[in-house]
């Protein structure tokens, strides 16, 4: 039943919402779904609101991984395109973000335009549904402002060849969201949705994305105050099964999914349904007959501190000459993100020595002990000679799109960073702060505490160290292109992407073909740039130029 009702729900509002510019008839057909006849119950409000849900970006939020440093993807994707600084305004990832993103938000435009006109009982659920829509709404805005600075301000469902205007400045826009955020809290609950309601959004997920595009935008006060009204809710905390050598890793399985009940630390998230809405995640990230798709870079290894909260340069528990010795003596976050040797994996037959007598096969399919270089369809490859565990359902890698794992858009924990973060830029990082936000995170996993007296002991720059930690917790969550842009560090982009280092192979010769520099570290990606101010920014797509000339174009393109 609850399968038909979504489905339903989507057909509907795609129905609905393309047919409600019809406005040259004076009367709506009796046999159709129109504005003149639908806007009247609260079932139909809450079918329309249903169909909003569906903007809400899926697995393609992981897929933005792609742009930063985090992970290399090896095929040809236009992400990674944006990511090497290699393409231009006509690259169809740049108008297929902007057109859908407008029509989410006409879609909204059009609930908000019409919900008034429902006789509902209580008039206060109909503020809260569309609370929910304004909270869509801001979302979709929020990558707008991100992706293309300046953008149109639209707030009346008008169709995407009619945005003849010139477009309104960034601030503008982020006022208007912030503000219509504040509407929206005003009418939400602050109980977290359970049950068939799960993954439903409520106060804190107004608040929390509140946070977040202040802090993109460098409202540090703002931000700060969002995210501290979401602490004090009281009702969120961090996913903790009592196990910390795998609590974080577990919040990515079935095992956190939001309609399971012990989450109660994931915001914002989108669901999936067997049947009804699957993805492929799982399987990309650890294909047991390809080469995989998401492969750890150094870049990310070399950031994880010690556990004496030393980084690699500074700790002297940091001696490697083995592959097996990287994953030594880490942030427990690390092995819970980046796949250790000896740990389940759904990779099939690794590179490790075949058995005596030339028997084509090994005897740990389901444990991973050695990464593989070349394929040849037995198991899992890898570009970097790391692969990821976060995110890995086991029991769906081997099979094609089947990944019902819900997708951690906005969590508790991203919270917690943003509230460091914006008190630290403010001037206003105390200890207490530190361990109200950071070290509440690493307590989570048994990591030692940051310590403010520490980091100036050893010479380590707070700003840095901040930025660390939101970059260990949030990797493979689609953050991190978005920080590289808002801290100006484009330069990280323009950087090669290398993996692991040859020499630390027991199967160097597994590794002998790829390309390395001169300490032997793998070159996945190299020829990658960034301009600037030009990449800060996306072009504005050439089709919508061509559609509206008022629209300009942004700096350097």
């Amino acid at each position: 039943m609850m399968k038909k009702k979504i489905l339903f729900s989507l057909l509907l509002s795609t129905f609905l919402f393309g047919s409600c510019n019809d406005d040259f008839l004076e009367r709506g057909p009796l046999d159709k779904v129109t504005d003149e006849n639908f806007w009247q119950s609260e079932e139909q409000l809450v079918l329309a609101v249903n169909g909003m849900y569906g903007y809400l970006k899926a697995k393609n939020t992981v897929d933005m991984e792609i742009m930063g440093d985090n992970t290399f993807w090896p095929a040809t994707n236009n992400f990674k395109s944006i990511r090497s600084g290699n393409y231009s305004y006509d690259l169809s990832t740049i108008n297929s973000e902007w057109g859908g993103l407008y029509t989410g938000i006409r879609q909204a435009n059009t609930f908000l335009e019409n919900y008034q006109k429902a006789q509902l009982p209580n008039s206060q659920k109909a503020e809260a549904l569309a609370a929910e829509v304004r909270i869509i709404r801001a979302y979709l805005y929020s990558y707008l402002t991100a992706f293309y600075g300046d953008v149109p301000l639209i707030t009346t469902p008008l169709n995407l060849n009619e945005l003849y205007g010139a477009r309104d400045p960034k601030e503008k826009v982020v006022d208007f969201i912030l503000a219509d955020l504040d509407v929206a809290a005003q009418h939400l609950s602050a109980t977290i949705p359970t049950g068939t309601e799960a993954g439903r959004l409520n106060k804190g997920a107004a608040l929390a994305l509140k946070a977040r595009i202040a802090l993109y935008n460098k409202r540090w006060q703002v931000a700060a105050d969002a995210a501290k009204a979401v602490m004090d809710l009281g009702v969120y905390q961090l996913f903790d099964v009592g196990d910390p050598a795998s609590n974080y890793r577990r919040l990515f399985t079935y095992e956190g999914k939001l309609s399971g009940g012990k989450n109660r630390e994931t915001i914002m998230s989108r669901l999936h349904l067997f049947q009804v809405s699957q993805h492929n995640l799982s399987r990309e990230i650890q294909v047991p007959d390809q080469g995989v798709r998401w492969n750890p870079t150094k870049s990310l290894v070399d950031d994880y501190l010690m556990k004496d909260g030393l980084p690699i340069d500074k700790s002297p528990l940091y001696s490697v000459s083995t592959y097996n010795e990287v994953f030594e003596d880490r942030d427990p976050r690390m092995t819970q993100t980046i796949l250790k040797p000896g740990s389940a994996w759904g990779g099939r037959y690794d590179a490790s020595p075949e058995h005596k007598d030339n028997i084509t096969t090994n005897d740990h399919p389901e444990t991973f002990v050695v990464p593989k270089f070349s394929s040849d369809r037995r198991g899992a490859a890898t570009y970097t000679g790391y692969y990821f565990t976060k995110y890995v359902e086991l029991s769906t890698v081997g099979q094609v799109s089947q990944d019902v794992n819900d997708i951690h858009l906005l969590r508790y924990a991203e919270v917690l960073l943003t509230y460091a973060e914006a008190k630290m830029e403010l001037g206003q990082l105390t200890q207490d702060v530190v361990d109200m936000a950071i070290n509440k995170l690493r307590e989570r996993v048994g990591m030692s505490p940051m310590v403010l007296t520490e980091l100036a002991a050893n010479g380590m720059d707070v700003r840095e160290e901040v930025r660390r930690e939101r970059r260990i917790e949030l990797a493979l969550e689609g953050q991190r292109y978005f920080d590289i842009i808002r801290w100006k560090q484009g330069e990280l982009l323009a950087a090669d992407v290398k993996g692991t280092n040859v020499n630390w192979l027991s199967n160097p010769q597994d590794a002998a073909g790829l390309n390395k520099d001169a300490q032997g570290f793998i070159i996945a990606l190299s020829g990658n740039r960034f301009e600037d101010p030009r990449h800060y920014l996306w072009p504005v797509p050439m089709e919508q130029v061509q559609l509206n000339a008022n629209l300009g174009q942004n700096p350097g393109w």
